[in-house]
């Protein structure tokens, strides 16, 4: 049986060793995020108050075996941060990761531009899981409205559900449709992290990915271009003039996503790479 109190600075010793020795990589990281959540405290407290006694030892002791066994970190804690906010998560939404945040950079200077000149910007957020990219807009632009859209009623649960933390669901609506089978009306923008990753790779992924994100908001078909085909062949009728479409796509999907759009009519206006200097995000337009 674990104590059933430590000192701050001791326990977060302790969790760092403890995941270290699991081999788990970024163990200090890891470790502070759950101590810091589950014992209340925070990093300024470590310094100022290192002798603090926490009595949330059994918590973390359980939160670190769970760790230890593979489960994301952001997972355990149920929520991430993505883009300045806290995201709730579920099981069957994807984890929201840094990659995505380069769409939000890619388009959000239309999305306040439109709202500047229409008064508002419509946006349709395809697959929208955690809701993460079209409350992303609605933080940053208040003239901007939202539709995120998915086929599982957790994940539109758990959007909603984040856009009222952030105080913006009176601009955010959650509906269930299989890409736009349900959607009607047009969008100024229309964006999507759709599936993207090839069917026969998926057992390749980190135990991370592969185990605890949702298989379907992970895998784009035998050749990973699923949705983008579906996206490509239907999003005219719902697409405002002048409007644009941004995807996140896989480092290696660029030319290939480029092409099925430039078969359907349109242009690449322009392109985007992550940090890590790998394709990312690309926007068309008609």
């Amino acid at each position: 049986m674990p104590e059933a109190t430590r000192p701050l600075s001791e326990l977060l010793r302790h969790a760092r060793a403890r995941l270290a020795g699991a081999g788990i990589t970024d163990a200090a990281f890891d470790a502070r995020l759950i101590v810091e959540y589950f014992s209340g405290t925070t990093r300024t407290d470590a310094i100022s108050t290192p002798d603090r006694i926490i009595m949330q030892v059994v918590e973390i002791e359980a939160a670190l075996d769970r760790r230890i066994a593979g489960e994301p970190v952001h997972r355990i804690l149920g929520f991430r941060e993505f883009y300045g906010m806290r995201l709730g998560l579920s099981a069957e939404t994807l984890e929201p990761r840094p990659d995505t945040e380069t769409l939000v950079d890619a388009v959000l200077p239309f999305v306040r531009a439109t709202a500047a000149r229409e008064g508002i910007c419509r946006i349709l957020d395809l697959g929208t899981g955690t809701g993460a990219i079209a409350l992303s807009f609605l933080v940053q632009e208040p003239l901007a409205v939202a539709t995120g859209v998915d086929v599982s009623d957790d994940a539109l649960a758990t959007a909603a559900a984040n856009a009222a933390d952030l105080g913006v669901s009176g601009r955010f609506s959650a509906k269930k449709s299989d890409w736009f089978a349900e959607i009607t009306g047009r969008y100024h923008l229309i964006v999507s992290n759709p599936p993207y990753i090839v069917s026969s790779e998926i057992e390749d992924l980190q135990d991370e990915v592969r185990n605890f994100d949702p298989r379907r908001a992970l895998d784009g078909g035998p050749d990973g271009l699923g949705a983008y085909r579906t996206i490509a062949s239907d999003v005219a009728p719902h697409l405002e003039q002048g409007g644009l479409v941004g995807l996140e796509i896989g480092h290696d999907q660029r030319r290939d996503v480029t092409e099925l759009f430039e078969q359907a009519g349109y242009r690449l206006i322009a392109q985007h790479k992550d940090l890590g200097g790998n394709d990312r995000a690309l926007v068309f337009g008609k």
